[in-house]
């Protein structure tokens, strides 16, 4: 299957997307939705253990393509909550859903939903020359793509009020030290890390780090009570697992183990 505005394959359990858009920094259009829709299908159907997303080129993404007639002002249709309810509101759903570890390697300017959609992700890493931009405040929007949620959550009310209203650019290493990203590295050394960490999960327990990541993101919804429920539930299922027996058997045995993501 080729597609136009993305980039992607899947080989040895690692799923590889790349927004191609470099010439227009990766800005999303709804054809580009469509395509992220079906490349995540296929992530879903074939068994893929891990996703890395990139951008092509000189920058990672740059939000919404401003110049796409569909969002237009004064267009006829002109409605920006249903092209929200209609691609960013589900891109944000199945990322968050999708059972096995996200992982963005952020190559440059990451913009408005751009930003929101590398910081939803499980784990980010950042080219040290990458900033994060929440450029709504310069056009009179509010934060899109998850912003609202996920930065008071990550950086606290204070930082992410200052992010959100002023739309000053968050240079990587400031997002790493304020605990927005995982980490920051140099920019010839980002793929290479990125590639070490995805080999790394695809070889995992990957029904474990899937409930690992579910029970995580339920806990900024719960109580104490429902989150201890949960990590018992979740924990009685994982016993039962193939890789959870391996896991043991491997380490009495002392060796390597061969996770097999079942």
């Amino acid at each position: 299957m080729g597609f136009a505005t993305i980039q992607f394959t899947l080989d040895g359990g690692i799923a590889r997307l790349a927004l191609n858009r470099p010439d227009k920094l990766n800005s999303f259009t709804a054809e580009m939705h469509g395509e992220i829709a079906q490349a995540l299908t296929r992530i879903e159907a074939e068994g893929a253990r891990v996703l890395l997303l990139t951008g092509a080129g000189r920058g990672f993404c740059a939000g919404q393509d401003l110049a796409d007639p569909a969002i237009a002002p004064g267009q006829p249709g002109h409605d920006l909550g249903t092209t929200i309810e209609t691609h960013y509101n589900p891109l944000v759903r199945r990322l968050a859903a999708l059972p096995l570890p996200v992982v963005a390697a952020v190559n440059g300017v990451a913009a408005g939903a751009g930003a929101n959609l590398a910081f939803g992700c499980d784990i980010v890493i950042a080219a040290r020359s990458a900033r994060f931009i929440q450029s709504f405040a310069n056009i009179g929007l509010v934060p899109d793509g998850g912003g609202t949620w996920i930065l008071p959550r990550l950086a606290g009310q204070a930082r992410a009020m200052g992010l959100a209203l002023t739309g000053q650019p968050l240079p990587a290493e400031q997002a790493a030290a304020w605990g927005l990203i995982w980490s920051c590295v140099d920019d010839d050394k980002l793929m290479a890390e990125a590639e070490a960490l995805v080999a790394r999960f695809a070889t995992a327990p990957t029904r474990g780090l899937a409930a690992t990541k579910k029970a995580l993101r339920a806990a900024w919804g719960a109580d104490l009570s429902t989150q201890l429920d949960l990590e018992r539930d979740l924990q009685r299922e994982m016993g039962t697992s193939a890789d959870y027996q391996e896991g043991v058997a491997a380490f009495l045995e002392k060796r390597k183990p061969a996770f097999t993501g079942a």
